[in-house]
């Protein structure tokens, strides 16, 4: 049996959960709502203030579906309760970040400054050589960060680029001249 998707999710208070037909949940919560719909085959129901999700049977889609929507439900209850930020750090001569209202402008040694608009719900801050991303949806943060990051990846020689900052770049070894 699934080990996450047994445990029931609890809902914190002034967070309030309703499970529409069709598997439908919507998530209320003081950073704002989020609604999802999730496997028609799992059976979500609200007991005493938590949520419990089991599956029909041991097939093992099933298996693999019910810690899935277990995993969705408290990522959504975690979301509008406290929210979720990635950090990002630029490590490079001349790269910096710049926020105007909702367009984030990097200068990443292109021969153009790149400009990237927040997406709907997603907040960034620039703080020095640090961007903060912050959001109530996990799976929207993860995703704009990724793109963030993407515009100049880290290099393994001297670690230029932009990285998470929990990130750990595996550096090499220049080349070494003859003598």
């Amino acid at each position: 049996m699934s080990r996450i998707g047994r445990m029931p999710v609890a809902i914190p208070a002034g967070v309030s959960v309703t499970i529409a037909e069709g598997n439908e949940v919507t998530v209320k919560g003081p950073k704002g709502t989020l609604v999802r719909v999730l496997p028609k085959e799992m059976e979500i129901k609200e007991e005493a203030g938590q949520v419990v999700v089991s599956r029909p049977n041991d097939l093992k889609k099933m298996k693999s579906l019910h810690g899935l929507t277990r995993t969705l439900i408290h990522n959504m209850v975690v979301g509008v309760s406290e929210g979720y930020s990635k950090t990002l750090e630029i490590n490079g001569v001349g790269y910096r970040a710049q926020k105007s209202g909702s367009k984030l402008t990097l200068t990443l040694g292109y021969s153009h400054p790149v400009e990237m608009t927040d997406p709907e719900g997603i907040e960034t801050k620039v703080d020095g050589n640090k961007i903060i991303v912050s959001g109530i949806s996990k799976e929207k943060v993860g995703q704009y960060a990724a793109e963030i990051r993407e515009k100049r990846k880290p290099e393994p020689y001297k670690g230029k680029g932009i990285k998470y900052a929990d990130e750990v770049i595996r550096r090499k070894v220049g080349k070494t001249g003859k003598k």
